[in-house]
């Protein structure tokens, strides 16, 4: 290991280590983890003490933020399932079938007149790079108990299925960039290893591990610490095999997090799911790698924008979690029922975070300094939603949940009760 490396390594082991010892304390504040973690970055960064970032080769620091990402797919795939997205399944369908490509279309317009110089191809990057949720920036406002079940599981589900339904778009867009190893691979190159070879090999490798699971724990020869390293062993010959072929290994993971749910669970009673923690392990893990990638972001992508800020960039980053997200949102949910303070709530937490602060950094390791002004854009969007979705989530949870209680005691047939008959079973 290089003396940069060694540096990177101690740098990341201490602020990981600082947050571990008072985690559960600051867990009753409004500083919620990513943000603790994104301002670290940015203290140890260049724009700080300067004790990590590009330059002190931060190579394998990288290969953690991708392999966070990479668990969080195959992890939010184990967990959807149908049951879940039945539950008030409108809810997500419309988030995800005519509020995400409005927000795509919406933050390309806008970003048009605020962001010159760019590109009609790179815009419109930036602005799908920008639409991914990520329920762990503000966890207590998506999993409260005292939000509606229906809302809950509708963000949990927008933030799980939107990832992997963004990512085919990003890598497509990539291929129009000249100078990309995307690009060079082509349109046609990208749609069939990128896109339908990565997504058969990751359901390849989930559906033979998951059959292979369920057989194994049927006839006793697997214990819990089996199947928990199997999860991230699967996750791994997912993202591994499609990137040997020159594909996405997120897709794949992806894509293989489905297979092995299903497979798993396919011949299986009630009572073994339900009992059947599998995944524990892996999302603990994911959780830890995700902690690590937000101090990437603050050192590598955040800390060098703050100082190259132009209002141009402050104002998209506010016009992308307002009026991109919200108003899409509002007109996807026209129709359904649901009451204001519910469309205000869901428009408003809809929080950017580990997918697009990778697939920022992804576009800034691949294009070079070209990438220096959708990088700060990423950057600034996603620091002001760590921020401020952080900071408002445990009040606005507070707030919505009171009027809920009070709205559905004044209304038993409240559409926002839909999914509490299901929750209770």
């Amino acid at each position: 290991m290089s003396g940069g490396s060694a540096l990177t390594a101690v740098a990341v082991a201490t602020v990981t280590a600082g947050y571990a010892l008072v985690s559960r304390r600051i867990s009753t504040t409004a500083l919620t983890g990513p943000l603790f973690f994104t301002g670290c970055g940015v203290l140890i960064g260049p724009a700080g003490l300067d004790l990590f970032g590009l330059a002190h080769d931060a190579g394998p620091v990288l290969v953690l933020v991708e392999a966070a990402l990479a668990l969080v797919l195959f992890t939010d795939a184990l967990q959807l399932r149908g049951r879940q997205l039945h539950r008030g399944r409108f809810l997500p369908l419309r988030l995800l079938l005519i509020g995400l490509p409005l927000t795509i279309a919406a933050g390309w317009l806008l970003a048009w007149p605020l962001l010159p110089g760019l590109t009609l191809w790179e815009l419109a990057l930036v602005a799908t790079i920008l639409t991914p949720t990520d329920a762990a920036v503000c966890r207590t406002a998506i999993a409260s108990p005292r939000v509606p079940p229906v809302v809950r599981n509708g963000l949990n589900a927008e933030c799980g299925v939107g990832d992997g339904i963004i990512l085919p778009v990003f890598l497509l867009l990539l291929a129009a960039l000249p100078g990309t190893a995307a690009h060079e691979q082509g349109l046609a190159g990208i749609f069939w290893r990128s896109l339908v070879l990565s997504a058969l090999l990751g359901l390849g490798a989930g559906a033979v591990a998951g059959r292979l699971l369920h057989v194994a724990r049927s006839a006793g020869w697997v214990g819990r610490e089996g199947r928990q390293l199997l999860v991230l062993a699967t996750t791994l010959a997912s993202y591994g095999l499609a990137v040997l072929v020159g594909g996405s290994g997120f897709i794949a993971a992806w894509c293989g997090g489905i297979a092995f749910a299903v497979f798993l669970r396919r011949g299986s009673s009630p009572e073994d799911l339900g009992g059947d923690r599998s995944h524990e392990f892996a999302e603990n893990v994911a959780s830890l790698l995700a902690g690590m990638s937000f101090l990437v972001f603050g050192a590598v992508l955040l800390g060098p924008a703050l100082g190259h800020l132009d209002w141009r960039t402050v104002v998209y980053a506010v016009l992308s979690l307002t009026v991109v997200r919200m108003v899409p949102v509002a007109l996807s949910l026209v129709g359904s029922g649901l009451r204001r303070p519910t469309v205000a709530y869901v428009g408003w937490f809809g929080p950017r975070g580990l997918a697009s602060l990778v697939l920022g950094l992804l576009v800034v390791k691949e294009y070079g300094p070209e990438a220096s002004l959708p990088g700060r854009v990423v950057a600034v969007t996603v620091a002001l939603s760590v921020l401020l979705h952080g900071v408002t989530a445990v009040r606005l949870s507070e707030r919505y949940g009171a009027w809920y209680a009070r709205a559905s005691e004044r209304d038993p047939r409240l559409r926002e009760r839909t999914a509490d008959a299901d929750e209770a079973a």
